[in-house]
């Protein structure tokens, strides 16, 4: 994949066409925990920013009933992974919520639930030359507001990404960047409304598009359906043209 360069007019039938050879995986098992952990690890190292887990690469929220943890597999080999948390105001726990617990609470004061990715890593060594990893990694956080019917996705990035988040997932500052004590770096709070803009974030992304059984592979805790499957094949491509309303809280 090194030699490919996007333009804005075959971005997203590249990331289309990458999907095939894509797979994420929910992870369950202490055998891919470790591998999870193994991969944080590797991806905190190289980028000098290991202080952001001062707990452990592993901690207790991972196990949280409502933190979900995706391995993304490109050819079969573990590339980066994310930690999807749904947050409501019955259920708080979050990374952003220790990082910005006033501005987090507002949010849920008002009614509104959230879903909040945290523990970003790829691979340094075999994504170098993938820029298409950061959005089919940050993929499952659009799956999640689809299914869970979310009004925000949250994302606490440093400054210098803020305006990736603006760009792609047109976020809305809510607190400028800050030194964040459970960080130790500064963060800021960003927001996506994907009531208001979840037609055209799927339209000009169609690679975030899922059917409704994808996102009951990947999220469904529900005993009465079937356990989640090894593997997740991303739906993107097999949804019909002209169902983008049923993706997301439009």
């Amino acid at each position: 994949m090194s030699d490919i360069l996007f333009t804005r007019s075959d971005f997203s039938s590249k990331i289309l066409e990458i999907l095939d050879h894509v797979e994420y995986r929910r992870v369950e098992s202490s055998e891919d925990m470790e591998e999870v952990e193994r991969l944080r690890y590797k991806a905190y190292k190289a980028h000098g920013a290991l202080s952001l887990a001062p707990e452990g690469l592993l901690d207790e929220v991972d196990f949280d009933s409502h933190a979900y943890i995706f391995g993304l597999y490109y050819y079969g080999e573990l590339i980066s992974t994310i930690r999807i948390h749904y947050v409501t105001p019955e259920h708080r726990v979050s990374r952003s919520g220790e990082a910005f617990p006033e501005a987090m609470d507002e949010l849920l004061d008002a009614g509104l639930t959230l879903i909040d990715p945290a523990r970003f890593a790829a691979d340094p060594e075999l994504t170098a030359n993938m820029p298409w990893v950061p959005y089919l990694t940050l993929r499952p956080a659009i799956v999640a507001a689809a299914y869970f019917r979310a009004d925000r996705v949250i994302q606490s990035v440093r400054p210098p990404h803020a305006a990736f988040y603006k760009r792609v997932f047109y976020a809305d500052t809510i607190v400028p960047g800050r030194l964040a004590e459970s960080y130790g770096v500064d963060v800021t709070l960003m927001a996506t409304n994907v009531v208001e803009v979840g037609r055209k974030l799927l339209t000009r992304y169609p690679f975030f598009i899922s059917s409704a059984s994808e996102q009951r592979m990947m999220f469904s805790r529900n005993p009465n359906d079937t356990l989640p499957p090894l593997t997740i094949i991303p739906t993107a491509r097999f949804v019909p043209q002209g169902e983008l309303g049923t993706d997301l809280p439009l």
